[in-house]
């Protein structure tokens, strides 16, 4: 039986897909000299065929309504690399490595003031208000039922002695639930790893010192600007 995309994925495959090509350029002296892997033409085949079936896995969480989507058409392409990276014998921590600093070197092709403007948006008061209402919704029973492979994230005020602007704490985590149904605990916490790259490119300073792929009750995001 032909597994499916569901069409708002297939909607953006394209720019996934060149999205995965681009990293795999810019990973190919790590794969080579770090990994030690040869043969890199059949690694980059191998992690495009991975793509497709992972792309098969990727569970719906409302589309264009839900900001985790985004989340998971911008990360969910590094599982297929590590996948495939781990059936060739690479340690997770040199996975995790190559897949950081690929990460970073991919957002860093974005002009400056692009990446600088995201990230002042992101922080904005409108965006904290969106902030509030979607993580209030995704806590309720009727969300959960209709969604149950999202996130569930509570928004946090910052108390008077914390330096901090705003937090989230995530209780349930999409991409957790992603891989215990598909036996990716071992690298999923490389996939934690990319939060800091992604913030940081975009002049945000994450804090974050627990997570739930590290058997926490909740990961614990903490955000402010960062400073010259």
């Amino acid at each position: 039986m032909t597994e499916i995309i569901h069409p708002f994925y297939e909607s953006h495959r394209g720019a996934m897909e060149a999205a995965m090509c681009h990293r795999l350029d810019l990973a190919e002296t790590m794969l080579s000299e770090r990994a030690h892997l040869s043969s890199l033409d059949g690694i980059r085949h191998e992690v495009m065929a991975e793509f497709d079936i992972v792309l098969t896995q990727m569970p719906y969480v409302g589309g264009a309504g839900s900001r985790m989507s985004d989340f998971f058409m911008r990360l969910m392409g590094f599982m297929a690399i590590s996948r495939v990276l781990r059936r060739h014998g690479v340690s997770v921590s040199v996975i995790g490595e190559i897949e950081r600093e690929t990460y970073k070197a991919q957002l860093l092709t974005v002009p400056e003031a692009e990446r600088l403007d995201s990230g002042r948006q992101f922080m904005s008061s409108e965006n904290q208000t969106l902030l509030r209402e979607q993580a209030a919704k995704s806590a309720t029973e009727s969300h959960q039922k209709e969604f149950p492979d999202d996130f569930v994230y509570d928004f946090v005020e910052p108390g008077p002695h914390d330096n901090f602007e705003f937090g989230i704490n995530y209780r349930a985590c999409g991409f957790c639930k992603f891989a215990a149904r598909h036996e990716d605990k071992e690298i999923l916490p490389n996939i934690c790893g990319l939060d800091f790259v992604a913030y940081a490119a975009r002049g945000i300073h994450l804090e974050r010192t627990q997570t739930l792929a590290g058997g926490a009750s909740h990961c614990n995001f903490r955000f402010s600007r960062q400073r010259d």
